[in-house]
């Protein structure tokens, strides 16, 4: 299976029209492979926290189509990253979302760790409550957004519900790089599952990004890792190694906590 990061730059100056026409034409300069993944919130900036009110849009909104057709063209799956979703009875949120190779909806994940100790993404978007996998040919895809990558109860519901490879966009600032490393390679390890973190390069309202996306198989070795400018990482990895690595050293059979308790 062939998957392609597109760690897109942000930085003030350009358009987020000229930044979502950039991102399709990127998405389609990837056909050929199974997977395209995009960074969080790259039409505005994880950190312009000014710019998700005006930015914001309805879930089918003109990200939503760009994406779509982007995603039909190159004939992929594409994670879009996530938006400033508008919900027209409710607040903002920050939402995922992941299209068919006929340019379709596949699922929508609101973030549901919101980062910013309250202020900033804390106050500004609304919590999600349901934890997204979905169903790809050759694996099934867990959803998560940056912030979550520090809670692993959320990914451990992700295996429970059957995910393989987990998917983590991400606006992670260049200052806690170190921990971005170390908790993907975690995540991939405790859950034996493959991990593809797709991050931002540039700045997003003064505050540097870490870039650095990076894919680690379930042994928590590292495949690939981005630079700290934009780039597109394309790297090739087998799903079957989820299955194989879980057989060949089952621990996650061994879980006690948060598993129902034995009956007497």
């Amino acid at each position: 299976m062939r998957a392609s990061l597109i760690q897109i730059a942000v930085n003030e100056g350009e358009s987020v029209e000229s930044r979502r026409r950039r991102a399709a034409a990127l998405v389609r300069e990837q056909a050929g492979a199974d997977l395209v993944v995009l960074p969080e919130l790259w039409t505005t900036g994880a950190f312009a926290f000014e710019e998700f009110g005006r930015e914001a849009e309805p879930l089918e909104g003109p990200t939503y189509e760009a994406m779509a057709k982007a995603a039909s063209d190159a004939g992929v799956w594409l994670h879009a990253g996530s938006i400033p979703e508008r919900d027209p009875e409710g607040p903002l949120y920050n939402t995922s979302l992941v299209f068919t190779p006929s340019g379709d909806l596949a699922a929508a994940y609101r973030k549901i760790h919101r980062f910013g100790f309250d202020k900033g993404e804390a106050v500004l978007m609304g919590a999600g409550q349901d934890l997204v996998t979905v169903r790809l040919p050759d694996t099934t895809l867990g959803l998560a957004t940056c912030y979550d990558l520090r809670f692993p109860e959320l990914f451990r519901g992700l295996v429970d519900a059957g995910a393989q490879t987990l998917v983590v966009p991400a606006g992670w600032p260049e200052r806690r790089r170190a921990h971005w490393t170390l908790l993907a390679r975690a995540r991939a390890v405790e859950d034996q599952a493959f991990v593809l973190a797709c991050g931002t390069a540039g700045t997003h309202a003064g505050v540097p990004q870490a870039g650095h996306s990076i894919v680690v198989d379930p042994w928590g070795e590292v495949l690939a890792e981005a630079g700290h400018d934009e780039e597109v990482l394309t790297v090739d990895f087998d799903p079957a190694k989820v299955a194989a690595t879980r057989e060949q050293f089952p621990a996650l059979k061994d879980r006690v906590l948060g598993l129902e308790p034995p009956r007497r």
